[in-house]
């Protein structure tokens, strides 16, 4: 009896140590698996670890994971320390060049035509201070200013050779395009925009009618030869530092104008239209 005994607590005892090793296998096995999720982390020894370490070793992992994704989009983004800024530099003062002209020096401005220096002077522009020409256009009585650092716009009066030349261009025949009137009328104003003395003389021998100036031209033509006509005249009335009537004379002479008669054809056409106007009104009643 003794030993059937013995033999039945062997085997009770053998069957709990096969539950007990199968528990620790189920074990290791879990935590093979939560390890295998975590990569590369050494192998540890399993028989140290309980209920409690797992517990606590599974959110460590998850965070660092958080934490690597996380360094990765912070090293992706560009820090606004780290963001470079232009540097703003306010300019005080312009850069200054050599004054091309005096006071009182008569200049041709483009776009105006001639004028006189009446005084040199600094004006502040958005904080920058600029140093201009002020120019005075007795013509259309009116001031202008140009920066001295663009006094290339701004050319000296024509000499005396540039005037004579001016002169054999306007006895010379005029060169008429046969393109439309509004591509012609630009180039004419190009001309006289650019400021060229000999463009200038180019414009009036082109549009100039002699003695049939007022009757054959257009507004347009009428406008664009009077502009060019007056801007010449300035210029060369200070050149030959003579009197207004003289240069007009001269300047008539080279293009065979004659105002004297312009104005009796003027004349002579409307007293005809009136007398064709009683006689029309007379017939009627």
């Amino acid at each position: 009896m003794k030993n059937i005994l013995k033999k039945i607590l062997n085997k009770k005892k053998i069957v709990k140590k096969t539950k007990i090793l199968k528990k620790k296998v189920v074990k290791r096995n879990k935590t093979l698996k939560i390890l295998k999720a975590g990569k590369g982390k050494k192998k540890k020894n399993f028989k140290n670890l309980t209920k409690k370490n797992i517990v606590k070793k599974i959110p460590i992992n998850k965070t660092i994971k958080k934490q690597k994704i996380e360094n990765k989009n912070e090293s992706l983004r560009i820090s606004k320390n780290n963001e470079l800024k232009p540097e703003i530099k306010k300019i005080k003062k312009q850069d200054s060049e050599k004054k091309q002209y005096k006071l009182k020096d008569y200049v041709v401005y483009p776009k105006h035509g001639v004028g006189q220096i009446t005084e040199i002077k600094k004006i502040s522009i958005g904080g920058i201070n600029v140093e201009t020409y002020v120019l005075r256009f007795e013509k259309d009585k009116a001031n202008g200013m140009v920066p001295i650092n663009k006094q290339l716009h701004l050319r000296p009066l024509a000499t005396i050779n540039q005037v004579n030349k001016c002169i054999s261009i306007l006895k010379s025949k005029p060169k008429i395009k046969r393109s439309m009137w509004s591509r012609r009328a630009q180039e004419y104003e190009s001309k006289i925009s650019s400021g060229k003395i000999y463009d200038l003389a180019e414009v009036v021998r082109d549009l100039n009618k002699g003695d049939d100036l007022m009757i054959d031209q257009s507004y347009s033509e009428r406008q664009l030869f009077e502009k060019a006509y007056d801007r010449l005249l300035a210029e060369f009335q200070i050149v030959m530092n003579s009197s207004l009537e003289n240069t007009q004379k001269k300047i008539d002479k080279a293009l065979k104008r004659n105002l004297e008669k312009q104005i009796q054809k003027i004349q002579e056409t409307n007293t005809n239209q009136n007398l064709e106007q009683t006689e029309e009104t007379e017939a009627t009643q």
